[in-house]
This record gives structure tokens, C-alpha cells and sequence, in this order.
């Protein structure tokens, strides 16, 4: 086999959080008097932290991008995660299998705040394959699409990033796994855009799969 460790990003991959917080943040940036669709805030802000694109932000509506601002969406999130997220379908299989065949070598690496990760994997029930391998965006120098998440946590499983698959399903997350040297795996779900498979490719990913519970004989037939 060609891997010795699996880095799993967390939202659209692990679990399915994108339309629950791409929802929150649109509602909270039409109260500003930005207002998107669903499909335009998730071509905007999807695999992005929501802080990075403060600029973008404040040139849309006008006004500043304040930590109290921040706070209130986190808080309207968490409380959406809470109520409504589940896990992607055959993730949790997948990761089982996968932390049973690389005797514990998997990590998940999220452009995400360290709360909402674990938020998510415990309320999905994977935490217990990620405990202690859990690393965050917002505790790297850079954020995604910069390499340092998976670099860290490449290193912190001690394995050579050329020897680690990369599961993601986004541009920015996508050029972070090959800015780090692993070999991408592109997850492209039926419901995606229909040129997200492409973008994925175009991006770097080496092969693109539209059902999770493909990835363990995916990562074992490179």
C-alpha cells in the first residue's frame, strides 16, 4: 500500500456542516444588507475560515468585521450544528476501517476553529477515532490553502507527507494537501455543483469518488 496515514478535512467530509453554516453566515450577512443565495455564499465562503475574508466581508456591507460579530456567528452556528448535523454518509464506516488498517494513523485537519471540530466529531460520534490527532487552521501560522495543518499533521503521526492520503472535497483545502506534498483524494458528492469534480482535478486531486464508503478500497488500491 502506498499510504501510511489518512488526513481527513472535517466539513463536507467527516460531516456535513456546509449548507447548516453557509446558512447562518448568509442570514447574518443579510442583516448587514449583503445579500447572497445559498449557491453564491457557498462559492464564496466554502473550505474558507470566515475571518479570512474579513476584506471581502466589509467591502459587501460596508461595516467592520468585529470580534463581537464573530462571537454571534459562532455562537448562531454552534447552535445549528448542535441541532441539525449528521455525518456524511459512510464516513463513519470509512474512518473505522481506515483506523483499523493504519493501526491509528489518521488525523483530521480542518481549516476550522478547534471547537467546531470537536463539536462535530463528538456529535457524530467519530471523536473517538480522532482523539489527540484533531488539528485546527486557526493554530497554524497559515490557514488553508497553505500546507501547515497537514504538515503538522503529517508530523505529529511521524509520517513523510508523500507517504499520507489526503481526503477533501474543496478547491483551497484540495491545494493545501499538494502545497504539503500527500496525495489528494477529491470527494465529490452527487449533490455538488456539477463542475466541482473538475475544479477538485484542475486543483490536484488524483482521483475523484462520490461515496465515502469507496475510500478504504480507494486508499488501499494506490
Amino acid at each position: 500500500m502506498k499510504f501510511d496515514a489518512v488526513l481527513f478535512d472535517c466539513d463536507g467530509v467527516l460531516v456535513d456542516s456546509e449548507p447548516i453554516t453557509n446558512g447562518v453566515l448568509r442570514d447574518m450577512l443579510e442583516e448587514r444588507g449583503w445579500k447572497l443565495t445559498p449557491a453564491e455564499c457557498m462559492r464564496f465562503f466554502i473550505g474558507k475560515a470566515v475571518k479570512d475574508e474579513a476584506a471581502l466581508i466589509e467591502a459587501c456591507t460596508g461595516q467592520p468585521l468585529t470580534e463581537a460579530w464573530m462571537h454571534s456567528f459562532r455562537e448562531r452556528r454552534n447552535q445549528g450544528l448542535m441541532r441539525d448535523l449528521q455525518a456524511i454518509a459512510g464516513a463513519a464506516g470509512a474512518v473505522a476501517t481506515l483506523h483499523d488498517l493504519l493501526e491509528g494513523r489518521i488525523a483530521c485537519a480542518s481549516g476550522a476553529d478547534r471547537f467546531k471540530v470537536e463539536l462535530q466529531l463528538d456529535k457524530c460520534g467519530l471523536m473517538p477515532y480522532f482523539t489527540e490527532r484533531i488539528f485546527s487552521g486557526h493554530e497554524m501560522p497559515r490557514s488553508k490553502p497553505a500546507p501547515d495543518v497537514y504538515l503538522a499533521a503529517a508530523a505529529a503521526l511521524g509520517v513523510d507527507p508523500a507517504r499520507c492520503a489526503v481526503v477533501e472535497d474543496t478547491v483551497t483545502g484540495v491545494m493545501a494537501g499538494v502545497a504539503a506534498g500527500a496525495t489528494v483524494l477529491g470527494y465529490s458528492p452527487p449533490e455538488a455543483s456539477h463542475d466541482a469534480p473538475d475544479a477538485l482535478r484542475r486543483a490536484g486531486a488524483v482521483v475523484i469518488f462520490t461515496d465515502m464508503a469507496a475510500l478504504p478500497q480507494l486508499v488501499t488500491d494506490h
